[in-house]
């Protein structure tokens, strides 16, 4: 892992705040209005969402967060690094952070949305070198050309034996 340290934040933090607009306004700039799919400072404050940042001696180089969809399935979400701060291992060590939080929930998956347009090309990579494949929609998602679906199955599925698919 990079220096630094990961923690659970205030997504209304001025300097988070700061740089979620920069996440957004690069999703808007890269994505049609009905499929930008990232949460806002409220998004973030829903219960079913942990925040986390990632910074070097206070200084915020990068966020995402975790979002319970049921009791077996989250969802990674609003993660970004700093462009400064890219290239430097700070998405990796977020994912990873994600995903083991996700374990010690007992989630059995963890799933993400993001733009399938070239300036996505990055994060499906990282996500891709983390483990995540290519999946269909979940959750509340619908079909989009603008939009791709990865998951990473954690564990062997519901206890009831039902298939993932089943189990949505």
């Amino acid at each position: 892992m990079p220096e630094g340290e990961i923690a659970a934040d205030d997504p209304r933090a001025e300097d988070v705040v700061e740089l979620l607009g920069r996440h957004l306004a690069f999703a808007r700039s890269h994505s049609p209005p009905e499929d930008v799919h990232a949460l806002d400072v409220d998004g973030l404050l829903d219960p079913a969402v942990t925040f986390f940042t990632f910074r070097l001696h206070g200084e915020l180089l990068g966020v995402g967060a975790l979002k319970q969809l049921d009791g077996w399935h989250g969802e990674v979400k609003s993660m970004h690094t700093a462009e400064t701060a890219r290239r430097r291992g700070i998405g990796r060590a977020m994912v990873d952070h994600l995903v083991g939080i996700a374990r010690a929930r007992g989630y059995r998956r963890v799933s993400l949305e993001t733009g399938s347009m070239s300036a996505f090309d990055p994060a499906r990579s990282l996500y891709a070198d983390a483990g995540f494949e290519s999946c269909g929609p979940f959750g509340g998602y619908g079909p989009s050309r603008n939009s791709g679906f990865m998951t990473l199955v954690l564990g062997t599925g519901p206890s009831d034996g039902a298939s993932y698919d089943d189990a949505r």
